[in-house]
C-alpha cells in the first residue's frame, strides 16, 4: 500500500519490496530461455518463466567496469567517464547516489556478495577489487578452489594472454560446486537472506562465471558435450567488408589465433561455466522461496555485457556487434507479469529508475534512463526508444545505435568507418550494407540518433567540442 511522504511515493515499512540483484560476469544470451538448443540453464529458464525476460536488452559499454558503472549509477559512460578498467566513477562524481545507496537511505539493509562493481577476474577474486564502499553496509569477497588451488592446472591455449582474457579452461573432476568461488557466493548469499529475511533488503549477488578462465566441475562439461559444439568459420574476404576498428578487439584475428578445435573446446567450457553458475543461481532463488520471500521480492538478473564465441571471428567482448552489446536481463516479482517476454529495446541505464519506481523511491533527477514499469505489466506495450552502445579504440570511440530493425555504428565519427545491418534479413550482422544507396534515408535517420546521443564526441576521454571551444577562445584573445 502506498502513501505520500516528503513529496515521494514510498512503501510502508511492512510492505516495502525486497530486491535480489543477481549479476553474472561475461554471460551472453546463449541460454535455454533465449532459444539455445544446447546450453543447459534450467534455473535461469525458471526465473524467466516467473517474470519478464527482455529479449532486446543492451549494455552501454561491453566491458566490465564501464558497463557496471552505468547500471549502478543510471548514467551513460560519457557521464561517468568510465571507459577502461582503472578509472572509478567517484573520481569525477564523488557525490553520485548508486542504486543500493538509494535503498539504504530509505531504510533498507544493503549488502554485496561477490562481483558487482569491477574486479579483475580471476586476479582480484577474494579482494574488494574496484568496489564502491559507500554502496554497501556489508560486503563479502569469497574465494574458492578455482582461485586458491586449481589455477596452475588451467589449460591456456593463448599463453601470451593472462587468464582473465585468455582462451583458458579446466574441467574440475573432483571439486564440489560449493568449493568453487561461485558456490561460496551462493552459500554466503543464502546466509544473508536467512539473517535479514525480517527486514527490507537490497542484496546484490555477483557471480564470477562464465568469465574466463572457464572453470567448472566436470559434470557441467558433460551437460554440454563437445560433439554438439561448433564455431563459425569466417569467409576468406570477411575482414575487408567491415572497418578495421570493428574487429580490433581480437589480436590476432580471428579468435586470438587459436585453432578451430581449440575454439570449440573453449566454447564447450564457456557453456559448462554457464550451466555451473546457473545451478548456483538456482540455489539462491530456491532459498528465497523457502524463506517465504518470493511474494515480496523483486529479482533482477543481468549480465554485464554479451560475449562473442567466434561470430565475426571475434571472441569475448568490446565490440559493437549484437552478441557483444546484447545482454540477458530478467525482472521477476510482485506486480510483474509472469512468463511473457518483452520484445522492446531497453538499456542498462533503465534498471535504476525501474527499481526506484517499483519500490516507490524517489530517484536522483539526473538519471539517463527511464522506468521499464510499463513493460513489466504489459511486455509488448508501445515503446519507441532505441538502445545505444559504445566502445573505445585507443584515442577514438565506436558509437552504435540499435533500433527494432537496424544497427548502425560509426567509428571516430565515421572517419574510421561506418556499418549498417538489417536485422530483418541479416540477424547475424554479417553483411555490412552501409554503401548501398537504397539505405541513404535510413542512414541519415540513424546518424541523427547517434549525433543526438553523443552530441559531444569523445576521443581518448577528451571532448572534441571542448578542444574546439578552447581554440575559439584562444583565437578571440
Amino acid at each position: 500500500m502506498l502513501f505520500l511522504a516528503a513529496g515521494a511515493a514510498v512503501f510502508a515499512a511492512s510492505s516495502r519490496p525486497n530486491v535480489l540483484f543477481i549479476a553474472v560476469d561475461d554471460m551472453n544470451a546463449d541460454l535455454g530461455c533465449y532459444g539455445s538448443p544446447i546450453v543447459q540453464s534450467p534455473h535461469i529458464d525458471k526465473l524467466a518463466a516467473r517474470g519478464v525476460k527482455f529479449d532486446r536488452a543492451y549494455c552501454q559499454f561491453p566491458l566490465c567496469s564501464p558497463s557496471r558503472s552505468s547500471i549502478m549509477t543510471g548514467l551513460r559512460p560519457d557521464t561517468t567517464k568510465v571507459f577502461n578498467l582503472q578509472y572509478h566513477f567517484r573520481t569525477g562524481l564523488p557525490d553520485v547516489v548508486t542504486i543500493p545507496q538509494l535503498f539504504s537511505r530509505a531504510g533498507y539493509y544493503a549488502a554485496r556478495v561477490g562481483k558487482i562493481y569491477h574486479y579483475g577476474n580471476p586476479g582480484d577474486i577474494g579482494t574488494s577489487g574496484l568496489d564502491d564502499p559507500p554502496s554497501w553496509q556489508e560486503s563479502y569477497n569469497p574465494a574458492g578452489t578455482d582461485k586458491t588451488t586449481l589455477e596452475p592446472d588451467i589449460i591456456n591455449d593463448t599463453p601470451s594472454r593472462g587468464l582473465g582474457s585468455a582462451m583458458s579452461y579446466l574441467a574440475d573432476a573432483k571439486g564440489r560446486d560449493e568449493d568453487h568461488t561461485d558456490g561460496k557466493v551462493a552459500t554466503q548469499a543464502i546466509a544473508l537472506l536467512e539473517k535479514h529475511k525480517a527486514e527490507p533488503f537490497f542484496l546484490a549477488v555477483g557471480f564470477y562465471r562464465p568469465h574466463t578462465p572457464y572453470v567448472a566441475p566436470k559434470k557441467y562439461f558433460d551437460l554440454n558435450p563437445l560433439e554438439k559444439i561448433d564455431v563459425p568459420r569466417m569467409p576468406a574476404d570477411y575482414a575487408q567488408t567491415v572497418p578495421a576498428a570493428a574487429l580490433a578487439s581480437n589480436r590476432p584475428w580471428p579468435n586470438f589465433g587459436v585453432t578451430h578445435e581449440q575454439a570449440r573446446r573453449s566454447k564447450q567450457a564457456y557453456y559448462a561455466a554457464i550451466s555451473f553458475v546457473d545451478a548456483q543461481i538456482g540455489r539462491v532463488v530456491d532459498a528465497l522461496d523457502r524463506l517465504g520471500l518470493r511474494d515480496n521480492t523483486i529479482i533482477v538478473f543481468w549480465s554485464d555485457h554479451g560475449y562473442s564465441l567466434g561470430t565475426h571471428g571475434l571472441w569475448m567482448k568490446q565490440s559493437c556487434f549484437e552478441d557483444s552489446a546484447r545482454v540477458p536481463m530478467i525482472f521477476a516479482g510482485p506486480g510483474i507479469k509472469a512468463g511473457t517476454p518483452s520484445p522492446r529495446l531497453v538499456e542498462f541505464v533503465d534498471v535504476y529508475p525501474t527499481l526506484a519506481d517499483l519500490a516507490g523511491l524517489k530517484p536522483p533527477a539526473n538519471l539517463e534512463g527511464v522506468s521499464l514499469r510499463p513493460l513489466l505489466t504489459q511486455p509488448d506495450a508501445p515503446w519507441v526508444r532505441p538502445a545505444f552502445t559504445q566502445v573505445q579504440r585507443g584515442d577514438f570511440p565506436g558509437h552504435s545505435v540499435r533500433t527494432p530493425r537496424w544497427r548502425y555504428t560509426e567509428w571516430d565519427g565515421g572517419k574510421q568507418g561506418v556499418e549498417l545491418y538489417d536485422h530483418e534479413s541479416d540477424p547475424g550482422e554479417m553483411k555490412n550494407i552501409v554503401a548501398d544507396p537504397r539505405h541513404a534515408a535510413v542512414i541519415a535517420e540513424l546518424k541523427a540518433l547517434v549525433n543526438k546521443n553523443w552530441p559531444v564526441r569523445v576521443a581518448g576521454g577528451v571532448a572534441e567540442a571542448g578542444a574546439k571551444k578552447a581554440k575559439r577562445e584562444k583565437r578571440a584573445k
